[in-house]
Parts: structure tokens; sequence; C-alpha cells
């Protein structure tokens, strides 16, 4: 079971390792805006949970089971993104409310959010072709 901070930072770490398949403590505290500290902490409690291969001072590894977790994490997050955008939320707020509302919704809600997005996305795509 993961909990919100764990959460973000499997998300973090999953989004950083897309470009190199790694990641390092320091880059994941400053795209967190946290203390390198609390990131090194959380890496040994996401260690210790089989999310992550760390080894201290080093590079950040996801295992197979982090990946996929981290791959869910940053889906439900632009999932919120675009529902946000289509009610109409300010740009500039955007960021923030995910990442108020992200922990907070079920996988079964997001899917059928998912679905609910899909289909408005569907009509306002052929209703801009008519």
């Amino acid at each position: 079971m993961t909990t919100p901070s764990m959460e973000d930072h499997l998300e973090q770490i999953y989004l950083l390792s897309l470009t190199k398949g790694y990641t390092r403590v320091s880059d994941v505290a400053d795209a967190l805006s946290i203390l390198p500290s609390s990131a090194s902490k959380m890496a040994q409690k996401l260690g210790e949970s089989g999310y992550i291969e760390y080894e201290k001072y080093g590079r950040i590894s996801l295992t197979g089971k982090g990946t996929t977790i981290g791959k869910q994490l940053l889906d439900r997050h632009r999932l919120l993104e675009r529902f946000l955008r289509q009610i109409g939320v300010p740009e500039q707020r955007i960021e923030r409310e995910v990442e108020q509302l992200e922990h907070h919704f079920s996988w079964g809600t997001l899917e059928l959010l998912r679905n609910w997005l899909h289909v408005l996305e569907e009509r306002q795509a052929t209703s801009k072709g008519s």
C-alpha cells in the first residue's frame, strides 16, 4: 500500500527516468521542491517496498513494479489535467488543483472519468469537423 507521499515520489521518479532510465535523489528533491534528505528517506522506503533500486548517493532505478505504478500515477495526473481543462479551470491553477485532487479518486472512478472524457473529446472533434 502506498501513501500519497510515496505516490508523489514514484510519479516523479517515473517522469524523471523516462529520458535516461534512472534519476538521482537530488533530481527528485529539486522536482518536488523538498530537501534531499527527505527525498533520500523516501527512496529508502520505496526501495524497501520493492518499487525502486536505490544506491545511496547514486542512481535511482525503477523496478518492474515501480515502473507499472509510476506509469499509472502519471496517467492519473494527466487525466486529471485534461478533466480540469475541459471544465474550464484556468491553466495557472491546474497543476496545484491536480496535486490536491489526485490522491482522492479511486481507480474505478478514474476509469469512469477517462471514459467520459473520451466520449466528450470525440464529440468535440466531430463538431469541429462539421
